[in-house]
């Protein structure tokens, strides 16, 4: 499903928003769990998932580099256009992760079991580490760490 529309550029305290209507995020499959590519006055293209607004509706968070891209204001009407990303977890998996899953057999299943937000968390933690030794080290324990939670959850 694709969506497009115009709305205006929000603002509410130091970030900026795009709001989307309930009617339009009910029309997805997965609703509000849809990850989607937003596509901003055919300028900026980016990854991103749904927050709730708390009157039924939804926005989706806009980062500054973005709006620094786009030259508008908040309360500026923007055009966009929304599409459910192919990809479920709506960002790529770093290599070090890739590497780690393929040679750790444990590691995967745990991996495997996790929601795709949590995923989402490892995957963004690895991101901000330069360092692999780090890295892996982050991966190791963030695995760790939930498979004792699925450990406590079970009853184990």
């Amino acid at each position: 499903m694709v969506h497009e529309g115009t709305g205006p550029l929000l603002k509410s305290g130091s970030y900026y928003h795009l709001e989307v209507s309930a009617d339009i995020v009910n029309q997805f499959e997965k609703k509000r769990a849809t990850r989607l590519i937003c596509t901003i006055d055919d300028k900026v293209t980016l990854q991103c998932g749904l927050n709730h607004l708390g009157n039924g509706n939804f926005y989706i968070m806009l980062a500054k580099r973005y709006i620094k891209q786009l030259d508008k204001e908040a309360g500026e009407t923007i055009s966009y256009r929304i599409t459910q990303d192919p990809n479920p977890l709506g960002v790529e998996i770093p290599e070090v992760l890739e590497v780690f899953l393929a040679q750790d057999i444990d590691g995967k299943a745990i991996f495997d079991k996790l929601t795709d937000g949590r995923k989402r968390t490892l995957i963004f933690s690895v991101l901000r580490i330069k360092n692999v030794d780090k890295q892996v080290e982050t991966i190791m324990k963030f695995l760790q760490a939930e498979h004792e939670k699925m450990r406590k959850k079970s009853g184990w």
